[in-house]
């Protein structure tokens, strides 16, 4: 793997003495709360913009994939026994898959299971790559990838990165960045060949980069950092530092709207930051939107521009423990828009 050390030295002094983001006024808002509720924990979500579905994995006693409609929010129906952290959706072959062991195929329109397909490793995030109709399956251990044909359900390949891959994002031109967070770097994959060109590396002065957003059309990273609460803007082409701004804290996601020119973060510190893009090199915090503790994923409605995010109120946590059981009846979706 070929690493490109950052000139980063003035992101280190920036962010060393960054406040928590400011909550003030902006466009967006949280504009309506849904609790489905239903029993066990949940990871990623993922709105099937032409498909008009939306997908929860949940996992515990009883794991599957919940679905909704995207636009009422009502349940539609479940695809019961698949314990996956997240879900992607190929607009092309109307295929469904989710990061599980083994990856679930499933008919986007029927919602009825196609066939398994054996992945190693512990699949965790999901990336379909409309460019080529592949479906990238991201696991913390080795292999750190695995590439799936999206109309067959057929392995093409796999790949290790080094590191423990969190959120990706593709280009539309045979690219794929991959976040990698115990590395603090955006491995590059050439799709065709399926092995990393570059690394853009933050040089030790950002880290735990969960949160991976793209401007295809401008080739921008925007590369959500939890240490120390930071969005990194990233050239795509050469990894060269546009700039940081501050975020909340524990992002677990981003997303950008191309029609918009912004850029979302979610944190389970319950905001959601929106940075807006001036211009190709220029970027301003454009509001701090109040959520729900927790809600630290988040997926974008390219139809609507509306952005989907997870949530559940949880108990007192045990001595020793990270957080407490989660309260029944306490899954929340929330729909933030202008």
């Amino acid at each position: 793997m070929r690493l490109r050390v950052l000139p980063m030295i003035a992101l280190g002094l920036l962010a060393a003495s960054l406040p928590a983001s400011p909550a003030h006024d902006g466009p967006y808002r949280v504009v309506r709360t849904v609790k489905p509720g239903g029993d066990g924990g949940f990871d990623y979500v993922c709105a099937d913009s032409a498909g008009r579905k939306l997908y929860v994995a949940r996992t515990g006693p009883a794991p599957r994939i919940d679905v909704f409609d995207l636009d009422t929010l009502e349940a539609v129906g479940a695809i019961p026994q698949v314990e996956a952290h997240g879900v992607a959706t190929d607009p092309a072959s109307r295929h469904g898959f989710a990061s599980s062991r083994p990856v679930a195929m499933w008919d986007t329109g029927t919602m009825k299971p196609i066939r398994t397909i054996e992945v190693e490793g512990r699949p965790d995030g999901i990336l379909d790559d409309e460019y080529d109709q592949r479906i990238y399956v991201f696991s913390h251990a080795a292999p750190n990838v695995t590439v799936i044909d999206a109309a067959t359900g057929e392995r093409v390949g796999t790949l290790d990165l080094g590191g423990a891959p969190e959120q990706a994002v593709a280009d539309g031109r045979g690219h794929v960045y991959v976040d990698i967070e115990d590395r603090a770097g955006v491995a590059v994959l050439d799709g065709s060949t399926l092995k990393v060109t570059a690394t853009y590396a933050l040089a030790g002065q950002a880290g735990g980069n969960a949160g991976l957003a793209l401007d295809a059309a401008n080739h921008i990273l925007f590369v959500a950092c939890r240490e120390p609460g930071v969005m990194v803007m990233l050239d795509a082409l050469s990894g060269r530092l546009l700039a940081t701004l501050p975020i909340g804290r524990g992002c677990d996601g981003a997303v950008f709207n191309p029609a918009t020119g912004e850029a979302f973060s979610s944190q389970a510190d319950g905001t959601l930051t929106v940075i807006k893009e001036t211009s190709p090199t220029t970027f301003v915090l454009e509001q701090t939107v109040m959520t729900m503790p927790g809600a630290k994923t988040l997926a974008l409605d390219r139809g609507t521009g509306r952005i989907l995010l997870i949530g559940a109120q949880f108990g007192p946590a045990p001595e020793g423990a990270r957080r407490g059981p989660m309260v029944p009846g306490s899954f929340t979706i929330l729909v933030v828009a202008r």
